[in-house]
């Protein structure tokens, strides 16, 4: 058994012996981008393991671990991983847990800090927390983020997007029902033997399984129909996990809506242009923003490769970047940042834009950053686009999921005598796809 070692600060370290030993769990967020993500660690010789429990009991361990104003994604991951090691399914003295870092003041910085009390209360001090982060904060023998690494967890995010860009598209139109669902896994699965074989991540390789991926999706048979249109918003933890907004995707997909999703490439490109607004706005080292410059100009060449993937075959692309970030100008500043900052504001501009006039904005209680860029935004919102339909949900221990869902109703309510409007005014809709327009 590694034996335990310690920082100057008393931190736990996660050493190289306990990669041979360990296994290291995962919270879930994006399912279908945490299943890549996870296939490749496993492929640089980690033991991982990707929580995907959920119900109440996740929220109520949390709750006796972490004091109840906290924010509700971290009392969710928290719980989440408390009761994983609770359950003994692991072997708590070679468990360890990971967990991000942007480096901001937002929950991706300070939630570690909570984790490791949180472990000490529960009777798990033993067990280390590895922090994932590109900014240095901390740093473990055991783990380590190398170039080849971030290159295929980043061609991941991309194939993640792609692929639940696609499955949105087509999942609410097809004719024989769990087509899309069954291909998505199909991918996910044929982009992990990809990567593992060392493959997938160079430019050529990402453009031409983009390709491939866009072409069966567009091979399953559809049908399309007059639905309502949605679009979900909001903090990263509680607009992506089923386990924080209760299930919302399937229960627009009940409801009978196309749902649109922006993807986690977009957040990506605004943390790392944030540290090119920061130069802008206060100055710094030149080296470093031309580094990061670099950086940005790669993550964007990958968004045009999904972008020219998706219109090759037929669907609606993603919005580009720089598109969004244009939309807010006038309406929120670039100095706007913590958490999702105005980036929120910019994706229900362009949702609404876009044809997505109905929006579910998700956010944790009392999340200030979500207040103001997303709620206290849809004012502004609304008098640039009178048609925008916004919704705010809070969602806490202690919100009543029905509560939550009757409100989610009266906003669809008012989306379905819309759709009814523009389908008695119109023509019948074609049953074929129309070629998007790139943006």
């Amino acid at each position: 058994m590694a034996q335990l070692m310690y920082d100057k600060t008393g931190r736990l370290l996660f050493t190289r012996e306990m990669k041979e030993e360990y296994t290291i769990l995962l919270p879930m967020m994006a399912k279908i981008h945490f299943h890549i993500l996870k296939n490749v660690f496993i492929h640089y010789g980690y033991k991982v393991s990707l929580l995907e429990t959920d119900g109440p009991e996740i929220a109520q361990v949390g709750l006796k671990y972490v004091h109840n104003d906290t924010c509700y994604p971290a009392l969710l991951v928290i719980g989440q991983f408390i009761h994983a090691l609770q359950s003994g399914q692991y072997d708590v003295n070679k468990t360890a847990l990971m967990i991000t870092q942007t480096g901001g003041g937002c929950r991706a910085s300070n939630y570690i800090h909570l984790l490791r009390k949180a472990l000490v209360k529960a009777g798990f001090e033993q067990v280390p927390v590895i922090s994932l982060n590109l900014s240095g904060l901390e740093k473990n023998s055991g783990f380590s983020l190398t170039i080849p690494m971030i290159r295929r967890l980043a061609a991941g995010l991309v194939y993640g997007d792609m692929l639940m860009s696609l499955d949105n598209q087509v999942k609410p139109y097809e004719i024989h029902k769990g087509d899309s669902a069954a291909l998505t896994e199909q991918w996910i699965q044929k982009l992990t033997e990809i990567l593992a074989g060392g493959h997938g991540f160079r430019r050529k390789e990402i453009a031409a399984i983009l390709d491939d991926i866009a072409q069966d999706y567009s091979k399953i048979q559809i049908r399309k129909v007059p639905k309502i249109k949605v679009g979900i918003v909001g903090e990263i933890y509680v607009k992506y996990s089923a386990l924080g907004n209760n299930n919302l995707e399937k229960f627009l997909y009940d409801q009978g809506c196309e749902v649109n999703m922006p993807g986690i490439m977009g957040f990506m490109m605004f943390k790392v242009d944030n540290r090119l607004e920061d130069y802008k706005l206060y100055g710094g080292s030149r080296a470093k923003y031309v580094v990061v410059k670099k950086l940005l100009d790669y993550l964007k060449e990958l968004e045009a490769m999904v972008i020219r993937s998706q219109v090759k075959y037929g669907f609606v692309p993603v919005t580009k970047y720089e598109h969004t970030k244009a939309l807010v100008k006038g309406v929120v500043g670039y100095g706007s940042k913590m958490g999702e900052g105005w980036l929120l504001t910019g994706e229900m501009l362009e949702l609404v834009e876009s044809g997505f006039e109905n929006i579910v904005c998700t956010q944790p209680f009392g999340c200030l950053p979500n207040h103001i860029n997303g709620k206290g935004m849809i004012r502004q919102i609304k008098q640039k686009h009178s048609k925008a339909n916004i919704v705010a949900i809070d969602y806490d221990p202690g919100a009543p999921r029905v509560n939550q869902e009757n409100r989610i109703k009266l906003m669809l309510a008012v989306a379905r005598e819309e759709l009814q409007t523009k389908t008695v005014s119109s023509p019948t809709p074609k049953t074929v796809k129309v070629k998007a327009v790139v943006k």
